[in-house]
């Protein structure tokens, strides 16, 4: 409830607390007794917060925020990868006109707010009109035409995405038909996310239906108690500059000359500033507040209510607590690994939209009119392969995969590097040391130059060595006086 202050007609100062509410969109849902432990959440309740509780959008944008801080590594091996990849990655960039890390994170935003979302895609006709919702995509001629998306929140899609709780259907609580103000769309045109997965015949009703659930579900009750956590802040903000002025109790009888010399006094000492002088009875006092144990009080619930609402999100309590770790995220601290697999975590619940996007952004960057650079670059590889061929192939060989979010210190991936040098040293001098054909002293020397070149930590400049030529070197006849020393060195020696 919200606090009030005020003096009263015979000059006393007085604090209470108002049951009227705040005039905001927030309180009047926060102010429900009917907000307990295990309360459910609402569709409205869901974007109120969003929109203006201070921990709504941490909560929702955070654990996105990281996910995405990083690009895929992405690999399509045996083709070639410059050209593609390039191609690839302008495409991603601009789909749709704003990308399509955007537009993914906008439908993973929703599905953590209402616990569904539904991102859609449509043709964009040449005269400003959509192509009909419920014809299929047209893959192959995708690159021709101009496309366009939309998000739709639970609201949008009542009623089409309850999800059935026949467990003998084929549909058995798996999004069957997305239908919006009553048209049906395409499957081919729609990905519907969800937060957290269904239970059977658990209703939510933030998402109108048998689905997965909202990221306040389970913290509505410690968001109510963040927000009275502020309302005492904002008290203890309004009384740290207030005097208690210390004065004999009047009698009984106080005649209007004394009321009014005690409000001229009590206005003087409010007016007062500092180069002032102030004149009080020695029997009188001026003191502040004894503020002294509201720090503890006050720090030690508000950490703790932080706490609660991470732990009932699933979330670790540094999103919210908002402090550094003890020491650096790349250190490899429990704190961290903590972190790490909570974002490995929602990184894997977004894969199917990266998966659906991927997909449209391979048929557009790597259309028919592209594949005839490709041909015209690598005639040999490509020249008499068919486009439908040469991009199928491409789409089995693409994979794309997340870097890790634990990145080591430069001192330990130095200790990592030299370390990978001295073994393959190691096992290079030990395999030269046997009597082994020329051949085989190219491959080794060969394999070992490029083991060096992997380590850029160590050389500016690779280390160019030709392994066909070694190989095809005669071997330097043993020298008498090393005969003893094996054939060992004088393999070496040719190597060198």
């Amino acid at each position: 409830m919200p606090f009030t202050n005020g003096i009263d007609e015979g000059g006393q100062g007085y604090i209470g607390i108002s049951g009227s509410g705040m005039p905001s969109q927030l309180m009047k849902i926060l102010e429900q007794d009917a907000i307990d432990p295990g309360a459910d959440i609402g569709y409205e309740a869901c974007k109120i917060i969003y929109s203006y509780h201070p921990l709504g959008a941490r909560m929702v944008d955070k654990p996105l925020q990281m996910a995405m801080s990083q690009e895929r590594k992405i690999e399509v091996p045996g083709a070639p990868e410059e050209l593609l990849l390039k191609a690839f990655k302008r495409e991603w960039k601009r789909i749709g006109g704003i990308g399509a890390d955007t537009i993914i994170y906008r439908a993973a935003q929703l599905s953590f707010i209402y616990g569904i979302s539904t991102l859609f895609v449509n043709v964009l006709n040449k005269d400003g009109t959509s192509a009909p919702f419920e014809k299929p995509l047209d893959y192959e001629n995708l690159w021709k035409e101009d496309l366009y998306f939309n998000l739709y929140d639970p609201l949008t899609t009542a009623g089409s995405l309850v999800l059935n709780q026949d467990p003998l259907a084929v549909d058995y609580m798996h999004p069957k038909q997305v239908s919006v103000s009553g048209q049906p769309l395409s499957n081919t045109k729609t990905l519907v996310m969800m937060h957290e997965q269904p239970i059977w015949i658990q209703w939510t009703n933030s998402a109108f239906g048998f689905v997965g659930r909202s990221v306040y579900q389970r913290a509505f009750f410690p968001l109510k108690s963040f927000v009275v956590s502020m309302l005492a802040d904002q008290m203890v903000q309004d009384k740290l500059g207030l005097l208690v002025y210390k004065t004999k109790s009047p009698g009984s009888i106080l005649d209007r000359a004394a009321l009014s010399f005690k409000r001229m006094q009590r206005a003087a000492i409010g007016g007062a500033r500092t180069n002032n002088v102030l004149s009080i009875g020695e029997s009188e006092d001026l003191a502040s507040l004894n503020l002294e144990h509201v720090r503890e009080a006050g720090e030690y619930t508000r950490r703790n209510i932080l706490v609660n609402i991470a732990t009932a999100a699933g979330q670790p309590a540094q999103f919210l607590t908002q402090e550094t770790l003890a020491e650096g995220f790349g250190e490899g601290s429990e704190d961290a690994k903590q972190i790490a697999q909570y974002i490995d975590r929602v990184r894997f619940e977004m894969e199917p939209a990266f998966a659906f996007m991927d997909r449209l952004v391979q048929r557009r960057a790597w259309n028919p009119v592209f594949y005839e650079e490709i041909q015209r670059r690598f005639p040999e590889q490509y020249g008499g392969v068919p486009y439908a061929v040469a991009f199928q192939d491409w789409c089995d060989a693409f994979t794309a995969t997340w870097p890790n979010l634990l990145t080591e210190p430069d001192s330990e991936k130095a200790k990592a590097a030299q370390s990978r040098l001295e073994s393959a040293t190691k096992l290079a001098t030990t395999l030269l040391s046997a009597p082994i054909p020329q051949e085989t002293v190219g491959a080794i020397c060969q394999w070992l130059a490029d083991v060096a070149n992997d380590e850029k930590e160590f050389y500016s400049s690779p280390l160019l060595i030709d392994g066909e030529e070694i190989a095809e070197h005669e071997p330097l006849p043993a020298d008498p006086i090393e005969e003893d020393a094996g054939q060992a060195k004088g393999n070496i020696r040719v190597a060198s």
